[in-house]
């Protein structure tokens, strides 16, 4: 029988990942013709060690999957970056289940935080949109300095600046904890109404499909 992926916590003893992790970060960027802001072995390591990072392995040791927490803003803002699947892996569903733990680690370390993202990728896109994120403008991510130095690496950079750091090629996504419906299962509200929730999410995830695909084809037609 196939074993199953474990998707877990990282720490102190997955740091000899590290080098391995950071090169498919840049291997992948270039394979896409995308920039990513660059991070450095010892980086990702010391994300490992504070148990702000999330990893997945094979149940012999085989590394699959990474993606790290990034705190901005005195803690309003959180950022889950760097996902990166191996090769081998992708399209199995894996980066799914690493985004979905990285969330709820983000949500229990910093429950009042704001979560945000900026990708390239529809399928990111998608894993956020169901996790509750929302397309936003750049005005809404946190303006920390630091964060947005941490662009200076990526072959982009150049367009955001031209841009007053207001778009560029990456779509941003934001969970704001303190805007979102979260039911509880077991209240007789929820039950009563959850038809009528269960109609709102499908109309909200249609229109942000349509968005996505918007979104997507002005980046072809005019080189967003």
């Amino acid at each position: 029988m196939e074993q199953q992926i474990i998707v877990r916590v990282a720490n102190s003893s997955d740091t000899d990942y590290a080098p391995t992790i950071t090169d498919e970060m840049e291997s992948s960027a270039k394979a896409r013709g995308t920039g990513i802001a660059k991070r450095s072995p010892e980086y990702v390591a010391k994300k490992m060690i504070e148990g702000k990072a999330v990893i997945a392995v094979e149940p012999n040791g085989t590394w699959v999957g990474f993606c790290y927490i990034e705190v901005w803003g005195h803690e309003q803002f959180v950022a889950n970056s760097g996902l990166i699947v191996a090769p081998a892996y992708r399209k199995s569903g894996v980066a799914k289940q690493i985004k979905q733990t990285i969330f709820n680690l983000s949500r229990k370390k910093y429950p009042q935080a704001k979560i945000f993202g900026l990708t390239t990728g529809l399928a990111v896109m998608k894993i956020n949109s169901d996790l509750g994120y929302e397309p936003v403008t750049y005005s809404e991510l946190t303006n920390d300095e630091e964060f947005w130095a941490g662009c200076k690496s990526c072959v982009n950079y150049d367009i955001l600046m031209s841009k007053d750091r207001k778009n560029c090629m990456c779509t941003a996504m934001l969970y704001d904890p303190a805007d979102h419906f979260e039911p509880n299962e077991t209240s007789a509200d929820f039950k009563q109404n959850s038809k009528l929730y269960e109609r709102f999410m499908k109309v909200k995830q249609s229109k942000l499909l349509r968005w996505f695909r918007k979104k997507s084809l002005l980046s072809q037609l005019f080189n967003f």
